[in-house]
């Protein structure tokens, strides 16, 4: 297999030296000037919220600095409001976007970032599973869940750090407080659902010693992509909680069908909103799931019930890795065999760099960045 994978790669290269004078600034059409971009993503007031994690691991790094710099200022302004604007210590009079501009322009430098020669480095990377020279959606989903993992738990480790407040490395729960957005809005879907309280933090405790090492806050933060089956039953539990009306400490149908359901049905239907089927069409195949679930056949629906559907009313990494793979083969799959040649992804560059695209750009450019959104 190793044998056969190198005779690939440099039949491959051998492509790629042909195909490298393709560049995206010397494609024709709409390619033709399109500049890149860095994303502003992080939102202080609502940290949990799902954003697109670049393609490119360099892409990734950059914007992670440039998150961090603002992070740290917002943090300042929440925890030290005296230290502020003008009263800020060792205050700059120069423009906070100096260093950010100087990035983009990195990035729209051909010479020291060149797309091209970036998807050449990153192709045999991606393609692994098996080295045959094509990138499957497999691929491509582990690829971008691998970035995922690495962008969530770098702010998870940020986050930790504000948290531990004696530097031992672990967080009590003592020294957790829920952030100000929660606080602030007692009404939100997270506090409600008890989020932030004890019990939370106590089945996020996998091992049980009271405290929280940076894998069990990464889980208490990100509880949908926990492998922790005391979380996934308290994730369960909370779904319970907030779903039943009647106080019963059960689902019943009516209950499931106006609110469950329709996550279900939207994770197993990417395309539930290019039609509006009816009340009626979707009892049926609501009422067949409801009886798959109630395994005792009370009626009910249990927190324990609810485990085998968990995942997709609390989609994971995985699934937004997966809708990225789906976007971005359909859309650089010129030969429609489901999968991408190093060719397929040489001559459709900007479709793995969509998400950093400049604004002022056509509307078609973003068609990608405003989906994951």
């Amino acid at each position: 297999m190793g044998k056969v994978s190198a005779i690939v790669y440099v039949t491959v290269a051998l492509l790629v030296l042909f195909l490298i004078s393709y560049s995206p600034k010397k494609h024709s059409g709409h390619n033709r000037h399109r500049r890149l971009k860095l994303r502003s993503s992080f939102s202080f007031s609502n940290p949990t919220r799902h954003e697109p994690v670049p393609f490119d691991p360099i892409v990734a790094d950059i914007e992670r600095r440039r998150e961090d710099r603002q992070w740290e200022k917002q943090y300042l302004e929440h925890t030290h409001p005296e230290f502020t604007g003008d009263h800020a210590p060792a205050h700059e009079s120069q423009p906070e976007w100096e260093d950010f501009m100087n990035a983009e322009d990195y990035l729209n430098d051909e010479e020291k970032f060149n797309v091209t020669n970036r998807l050449v480095l990153l192709f045999p990377k991606i393609d692994v599973d098996p080295a045959d020279g094509f990138v499957t959606e497999s691929e491509l989903t582990d690829w971008n869940l691998d970035q995922a993992a690495k962008e969530v738990l770098h702010r998870s480790m940020r986050e930790m750090e504000t948290h531990d407040k004696n530097h031992d490395g672990f967080v009590s729960f003592a020294e957790y407080e829920p952030p100000s957005w929660v606080k602030n809005d007692n009404n939100s879907f997270g506090y409600d659902m008890g989020w932030w309280k004890e019990e939370h933090f106590n089945a996020s405790d996998a091992d049980g010693d009271g405290l929280l090492n940076i894998t069990e806050f990464n889980d208490f933060l990100h509880p949908a992509d926990s492998k922790n089956p005391k979380l996934l039953d308290w994730l369960c539990k909370e779904e319970v909680r907030e779903r039943d009306t009647d106080k019963d400490g059960k689902v019943n149908f009516e209950e499931f069908f106006h609110g469950l359901f329709d996550l279900v049905r939207n994770y197993d239907e990417e395309d539930h909103n290019s039609s509006h089927p009816s009340h009626d069409s979707l009892e049926s195949p609501a009422k067949r799931l409801f009886s798959q679930l109630d395994k005792d056949g009370d009626r009910l629906l249990s927190a324990e019930e609810l485990l085998p559907i968990i995942g997709k009313i609390h989609p994971s990494e995985r699934y937004y890795a997966k809708q990225q793979a789906d976007y971005i083969i359909t859309q650089a799959d010129s030969d429609k065999d489901g999968r991408l040649s190093l060719i397929e992804m040489i001559e459709n560059p900007y479709v793995f760099y969509s998400a950093i695209f400049s604004e002022d750009e056509d509307e078609d450019d973003y068609e990608y960045h405003d989906e994951f959104r």
